[in-house]
């Protein structure tokens, strides 16, 4: 399985995960190594079957998308999440977007989108287009003293390192990041992982939220 991503799809419908399932396994360097029908079957299925990725629908009838991708994110050396919904309008995506997703797919979306959006995930790149974070951040109620430990979690930051998280709230990879700020990527890249360990975040768009719930974005 070397260099090829490892896809988990969690899905109630047994149709959509079967349609998800033929797609992504005739994308190259991706394999689909199991399925799970409900939040509350993704332990098992990680532990019998590990994956880089999870695409976790929102909406199960025992336990939601929101809730194990925070059961799956708090595992050890856990996998990317990706949540699926039907709506980009979805008020859930932010609530698993803060759970620790690394950001969601629409599920009718285009086959080479998706397959590209897994291996994206996988090598640690957002999957949010600026635009649609944009609306869903601002579409969401901010949460009861969020402005207040975002301020002050971005009170620990470098100067370079608050532009460098700027960057990242604004949807820009690390290329971007690093042409726009004068630096190597591989620069960009370390101070992204102090930033993640300063802030206490688990990904790239904990970041972003961060950002904006600091009025910075």
């Amino acid at each position: 399985m070397a260099g090829v991503t490892r896809v988990l799809i969690v899905d109630d419908d047994a149709l959509v995960r079967s349609g998800l399932t033929m797609m992504l396994d005739g994308a190259p360097g991706i394999a689909v190594v199991g399925q799970a029908g409900d939040g509350d079957e993704v332990p098992a299925a990680l532990d019998a079957h590990p994956a880089d990725v999870v695409l976790m629908d929102i909406r199960m009838p025992r336990l939601n998308g929101i809730l194990a991708t925070h059961r799956t994110r708090a595992r050890p050396n856990p996998p990317e999440v990706v949540v699926l919904t039907t709506f980009d309008t979805d008020e859930n995506v932010l609530r698993a977007l803060r759970a620790g997703a690394s950001g969601f797919l629409l599920k009718d979306a285009p086959p080479a989108e998706i397959a590209d959006a897994v291996r994206r995930v996988a090598a640690g790149d957002p999957i949010l287009s600026p635009r649609i974070t944009r609306r869903l951040m601002d579409r969401a109620a901010v949460e009861a003293g969020s402005y207040e430990r975002a301020r002050a979690a971005f009170a620990a930051l470098s100067p370079r390192e608050h532009e460098v998280a700027l960057g990242v709230g604004r949807g820009l990879t690390n290329a971007e990041i690093a042409a726009e700020l004068f630096l190597s990527v591989a620069t960009v890249k370390a101070h992204i992982t102090r930033i993640l360990s300063k802030l206490d975040a688990g990904n790239r768009t904990q970041i972003a939220l961060m950002a904006h719930d600091a009025g910075f974005c």
